[in-house]
């Protein structure tokens, strides 16, 4: 299907009961005629649509979340039709990220265990209950299976009852299924966008498709964007000292070339005739003053100086630590560097605007649709109730995709111009114009007993705030949430502990990126216990179990991992295993990694997980992101890296910005523990202790301890 034929099929009226869920006051809500944002409607045909609110960017939140409104409504999995949901925070906000139409932070399943659920038991009963009465029989009497309502012989299809389920009062706690009658919920179900994405007709935001509708690239600012709170994509207005388009102007297929506030934007017929007349333009730039990027050396230094003479913010203390390590048999040190890292998706950033007819309608792969309806509303000049976001499949997210500056750019090139526009970024656009994942400079301080006990921790975290420029409000107290996972809510039983933050800006735009504070914390952390245990002369399992008092789940996974790996078993003689745990976003893993060395250099052979998330949806989806999360975690711990010379990214393509190969993939092994508990997340649970889990193989390996990411020199 087009994507103008989507639009028309979306809003056409139906004959259905539309069923939704009340963000804000959490309960369920229904329409006796059609309306516009339910989480369900039920079709007399008995096909079911249900809205997904939540963003699918391979993490099978489609099939997921369906899954939990399927169970319950005991319909067929082959009846339900999904659609994205459209802008409307009051019906599809993300009630675990202060409301916000926002999909991040592993929260869509574990947020919408309950709420979905319960709007499928509700319809169920509100079912039932019509049917009885038409029938003439008790309720308890009939029972429900796969989209029928059945009591003896009688026997009706969902859809026949929809007329009467207008007149039925809404249950306030209807009863939710025994798990022991789970049929959805464990079991490996298919992929519900499956079909659509292996035979071509997922639609992306590339392959958008509107009347009229013309290609778009732009000529940004060379030098990397500061942090500015608030502020989105780069203002490059004033950075323009000349520019000269004629040639480019005279290339045929070329429809227009303007000065936006974001830059100088080429509009063509394609992409191809775009990036051939992008070529064309010669722009003066006012680079400004880049003496504190020099270099990526400067940038890291202004860090580490930075913590050496300001404080931070104190998040969490117990005990204390500076007593118990002046008692302490022996006290340990040590410092750990992290660099910038970008997300690298397989699918670069786009998006597409048009204003027409007194309406912008804006397309695209983003994780955020509400602050892109709130930039469309800024820039289009346009009441909110004339902007429509329509959200794509997204071919990789991991955080950039909930920044809106391509929206921004998108929007502003359709206003300048007066054309439907396709904005399309290349790789290096997408490089070198990114929310990087922060670098960090991680001071640690341990102590032990002379038995070997862990009495004392600190860790200090210098870094460039996560979330201050694109959400201010979320900065608490000069705290940054996101920035200290990992932090305030360390897992390990230790009678005295101190974490302290401190935001220092170094000039450099940071964003979310997969797993977020965990990625770079939990490296310093483990890779610390490590150093600890090895110093204490025991085991670095066993240490850590001793110092996970009260956490049985985080012990469960440990030993789990530990079994799967042969921890205690005979290796190879040339092999080394290394481990690394953390708890996270509810829910639990460890990781074992086996490496070898080639000369001095680490190569990873294996990895084994063992992962707790509570009541798992479906294992092959929580198998596939822990893997996928795992293999970023491998190139980010030997490979990836952002550098600097005079304030310009020097990585472009994945030349320069390597990435992990099939050839050096390792197996990767996933051992689930399941349980009863509520879902946690899963989607970026696998990625922060893989560099740890490696680094601590590879000090096993050497009898010395590198502390600065990445470990290969590429």
């Amino acid at each position: 299907m087009d994507r103008r034929s989507f639009i028309k099929s979306s809003t056409a009226s139906a004959i259905s009961l539309g069923v939704g869920f009340s963000l804000f006051n959490n309960e369920v809500i229904a329409s006796n005629t059609y309306f516009g944002n339910p989480w369900i409607k039920i079709h007399q045909d008995n096909s079911i649509t249900l809205t997904n609110s939540r963003t699918e960017m391979g993490q099978d939140v489609y099939t997921s979340i369906s899954l939990l409104i399927a169970e319950e409504l005991d319909c067929s999995l082959d009846a339900i039709r999904i659609e994205a949901a459209p802008f409307d925070p009051t019906n599809h906000g993300n009630a675990m990220l202060g409301g916000l139409q926002l999909t991040g932070a592993s929260t869509s399943v574990a947020g919408s265990w309950g709420s979905m659920r319960k709007v499928g038991a509700t319809v169920r009963t509100m079912l039932v209950s019509a049917a009885a009465k038409k029938w003439n029989v008790a309720v308890s009497s009939c029972s429900t299976n796969n989209g029928y309502v059945m009591s003896g012989a009688k026997r009706a299809r969902y859809g026949e009852l929809v007329d009467l389920l207008r007149q039925e009062p809404i249950p306030k706690d209807p009863a939710l299924k025994n798990p022991a009658d789970f049929k959805y919920i464990g079991k490996d179900i298919p992929r519900l966008d499956g079909q659509a994405k292996v035979d071509g007709t997922a639609i992306f935001g590339a392959d958008v498709r509107v009347e009229d509708m013309s290609t778009a690239v732009l000529m940004r600012w060379p030098v990397v964007p500061p942090n500015i709170h608030g502020g989105m994509a780069v203002k490059a207005v004033d950075k323009v000292i000349s520019y000269d388009a004629d040639q480019a102007r005279k290339l045929p297929g070329v429809l227009g070339v303007y000065r936006i506030d974001e830059g100088i934007a080429i509009v063509a017929r394609d992409y191809h005739i775009a990036q051939q007349a992008r070529k064309l333009v010669k722009i003066t730039w006012d680079l400004g003053d880049t003496s504190g990027l020099k270099d990526t050396e400067t940038i890291m230094r202004r860090l580490k100086d930075a913590a050496a003479v300001k404080p931070g913010v104190v998040l969490r203390t117990q005990g204390d630590v500076k007593k118990a390590t002046s008692a302490a048999t022996s006290a340990h040190t040590a410092t750990y560097e992290l660099p910038f890292l970008t997300h690298a998706n397989l699918e670069p950033l786009n998006c597409s605007a048009r204003i027409a007819n007194g309406e912008l309608h804006i397309w695209g792969p983003m994780q955020n649709p509400h602050l892109a309806h709130t930039v469309g509303v800024s820039i289009s000049g346009l009441p909110p109730e004339k902007v429509f976001v329509h959200v794509t499949f997204i071919g990789g997210g991991l955080g950039r995709k909930a920044e809106i500056d391509f929206v921004q750019e998108a929007v502003a090139i359709a206003k300048a111009s007066g054309k439907g526009i396709r904005l399309m970024w290349s790789r290096e656009d997408d490089t070198k114009h990114g929310a990087y994942r922060s670098a960090a400079y991680v001071q640690m301080e341990g102590a032990l007993d002379a038995k070997g006990g862990m009495t004392a921790l600190r860790v200090k975290l210098t870094s460039p705030s996560v979330i201050s420029r694109a959400l201010p409000p979320f900065i608490q107290n000069g705290v940054d949430p996101f920035m200290v996972d990992g932090l305030h809510n360390l897992n390990y039983d230790v009678p005295n502990y101190e974490a302290e933050a401190l935001i220092h800006e170094v000039g450099v735009r940071a964003g979310a990126y997969r797993s977020v504070g965990y990625s770079v914390n939990t490296y310093a952390i483990e890779s610390f216990i490590d150093e600890l245990a090895l110093a204490a002369k025991v085991d670095p399992v066993a240490f850590r179990l001793t110092h996970l008092n009260g956490q049985p789940r985080a012990q469960a996974v440990l030993k789990l991992a530990a079994e799967k790996a042969n921890w205690n078993g005979p290796q190879k003689p040339d092999r080394f295993l290394g481990v690394a745990q953390f708890s996270g976003y509810g829910s639990f893993i460890a990781v074992v990694a086996e490496i070898s060395l080639d000369g001095t250099e680490p190569k990873v052979h294996k990895l084994v997980a063992a992962v707790d998330v509570g009541r798992v949806i479906r294992p092959t989806q929580l198998e596939g992101q822990i893997e996928g999360a795992m293999v970023l975690g491998i190139a980010g711990a030997m490979l990836n890296r952002v550098t600097f010379k005079d304030g310009v990214v020097q990585e472009g393509n994945f030349d320069t910005y390597k990435m992990l190969r099939f050839r050096d993939t390792p197996p990767v092994e996933v051992h689930i523990v399941n349980n009863d508990n509520p879902p946690g997340g899963a989607g970026e649970l696998g990625l922060p202790p893989v560099a740890p889990a490696i680094a601590n193989a590879l000090a096993r390996a050497t009898g010395s301890r590198l502390r600065t990411l990445p470990f290969l020199d590429v």
